[in-house]
């Protein structure tokens, strides 16, 4: 540890492998989460927001935590490194799973440690495999030869996070290249030359159809790129392929909208690249848009039980989400879905369905004719927009300032219910393509 690599580590913030401490309380409960996940480091000393207030370091403080790690059952073994006046606790992945301290079960999900019961823990493990997917080595990418440096530039300056070590040190720390220069699945995702070289299972398909079923095909596009390059590639398809309503508010310019919230598309996405089972080399994750509706679908079932569903969340592949989190593609660990259901709610579209299996779903429904003009802002203007077009009818060379005389409204009044006229007429074009 040096001050270089500190200040990386701060400006990174917690995460997967990183947690920051004021004090000793809860220290159990972490100790616990990184040895049921990959391991990680405890600062103590540090706020969470990642400002350094220091900890004084005595024996009796090094002697506590380690009788805290001795008393876990069974007994993880921890080592204690000092830095100026901060204390680091380095745990190891441990391989005799599951842990438990006196408070109980922890997983490392994220930058959280989520409590769980011994038989979630346990079934979590049997399903998944006590090394997940993108926690993989893979052992046909050759670091540094397949590594692309300018992927792991992008995704720091969308990180906000100032390139202040080597690249090899900044892989480490975010837990994608171990200390034999080995890569993980998930590095390969976001930072490799080619993907499909080494992950070829690992494509988004996007398909438009005419109609409300498979039939006809319009338009199909498979993309093969980083995590961040498919991400954005199935948004640019989603605003190419659905409509755009014109909105508008007060006497202010017209807003673009797409029909089905963005928020509601983004996390779906972004949902089915941090859920999907990689280990389900037969399956992709698909992106289907028909007349009525866009449905959203990846391998790999929920982990955990239906009726915890949009309560509770396990990622499959905690390293994926922890390296999306640190874009700010997600927040907290569950918190997706809810966010799923609120943005069609605002909008007051129907609620989104979900289905579970083999494969995971999430359907969003496309507004409906009179949701299209509910979502333009047409809702108390009807009589004085009949009035307007009667008397426009009448005398096709009327001025603004004469029908503002006739309906006894301000010039201004009359602009935006005309501006609304031309904003319906734009969103019924857009209804008939």
């Amino acid at each position: 540890m040096d001050k270089k690599e500190l200040e990386f580590i701060l400006q990174e913030g917690e995460g997967l492998k990183i947690e920051f401490k004021e004090g000793t309380g809860g220290i159990d409960k972490e100790i616990v989460a990184f040895a049921n996940a990959r391991g990680g480091r405890i600062f103590l000393g540090i706020t969470d927001k990642g400002i350094v207030k220091g900890i004084k370091i005595t024996n009796k403080l090094k002697s506590q935590i380690q009788d805290l790690a001795r008393n876990c059952d069974p007994s993880i073994k921890i080592s204690l490194q000092e830095f100026e006046n901060i204390l680091i606790i380095n745990v190891k992945e441990e391989t005799d799973k599951p842990y438990k301290c006196s408070s109980g079960f922890y997983l490392r999900q994220g930058p959280n440690s989520q409590k769980m019961t011994v038989s979630e823990i346990r079934e979590f493990f049997n399903k998944e495999g006590k090394i997940l997917f993108d926690e993989q080595i893979n052992k046909e990418f050759k670091f540094p030869e397949d590594f692309d440096k300018n992927k792991l530039s992008s995704f720091l300056e969308k990180a906000k996070i100032s390139k202040v070590i080597s690249s090899k040190d900044i892989l480490k720390n975010i837990g994608v290249l171990n200390n034999k220069d080995e890569f993980r699945n998930a590095g390969v995702l976001f930072f490799c030359h080619s993907v499909e070289l080494f992950i070829p299972h690992a494509l988004v398909t996007c398909v438009l159809y005419k109609g409300k079923d498979k039939t006809f095909i319009i338009d199909k596009k498979d993309f093969t790129a980083e995590v961040f390059s498919n991400y954005e590639d199935v948004m640019k398809f989603l605003y190419k392929n659905l409509k755009i309503i014109y909105r508008i508010e007060g006497f202010g310019p017209r807003k673009e909208i797409l029909e089905i919230p963005e928020d509601a598309l983004k996390e779906a996405i972004i949902n089915s690249i941090a859920h999907r089972d990689y280990n389900e080399k037969g399956a992709r994750i698909q992106i289907d848009i028909f007349d009525d509706r866009v449905e959203i679908s990846n391998p790999g079932g929920l982990i955990i039980k239906e009726e915890e569903f949009g309560k509770r969340s396990l990622s499959r592949n905690p390293l994926i989400f922890s390296l999306l989190q640190k874009l700010e593609l997600v927040e907290q660990v569950g918190s997706g879905i809810n966010r799923i259901k609120n943005a069609m709610r605002k909008t007051r579209l129907r609620k989104p369905d979900f289905e579970f299996g083999k494969f995971f779903s999430v359907t969003l429904f496309r507004p409906t004719s009179e949701d299209i003009g509910r979502l333009a802002g047409m809702k108390t203007t009807q009589k004085t927009t009949q009035k307007i077009l009667a008397l426009i009818k009448e005398n096709p060379e009327i001025t603004r300032n004469e029908l503002a005389n006739s309906l006894g409204i301000s010039s201004d009044g009359v602009k935006y219910h005309l501006n609304n006229l031309k904003t319906l007429a734009l969103n019924n074009n857009q209804l008939d393509k």
